[in-house]
């Protein structure tokens, strides 16, 4: 008995496991790849195509015009995108190969983040000063740029925490 069951169980757990470690159809892997010209794109901050939040290191009660830092492990990001995409969505026109990001800032000193390829996270600098609330627009510009680029934006709100 125990010679007719063998590869009937042999062949049921070489089942389960393709299954187990099969991926669905819709999971969608994106090797880094480097940023072209003539390419679709979206940014995203923290993950997060759309509304996004940049934690921000704020002392003592926040209060209006207040500045602090952004909290350390917080990334930016861009991935390749389909003409036909919902999100904001940017081009990198007919010469780009960077795309620069850049936060809203009451001060002229913070630099861009320089993203080189596609699916590859950078951090978002703890040096950067920042609002410790409120909103706005961290813009994912094509570098350089040229009179077809488009510039892809992800709204954020700043959440100051002690």
């Amino acid at each position: 008995m125990s010679r007719k069951l063998a590869p009937w169980i042999i062949t049921l757990a070489a089942a389960a496991i393709t299954a187990v470690t099969a991926a669905p159809a819709s999971a969608a892997i994106i090797d880094p790849a480097p940023i072209g010209p003539n390419q679709y794109f979206s940014g995203l901050v923290n993950g997060q195509p759309g509304h996004a939040t940049i934690r921000m290191a704020c002392f003592g009660p926040i209060r209006p015009g207040q500045t602090g830092h952004p909290f350390a492990g917080q990334t930016v990001e861009v991935l390749p995108a389909p003409v036909s995409a919902t999100s904001d969505i940017g081009f990198n026109g007919s010469a780009a190969h960077d795309i620069d990001v850049h936060f809203p800032t009451p001060t002229v000193a913070n630099a861009p983040v320089v993203l080189h390829d596609y699916a590859v996270t950078a951090p978002i600098p703890v040096s950067l000063t920042l609002p410790c609330f409120g909103g706005g627009p961290v813009t994912f510009v094509p570098h350089p740029s040229s009179p077809t680029a488009r510039t892809a934006t992800v709204t954020v709100s700043f959440v100051g925490q002690p």
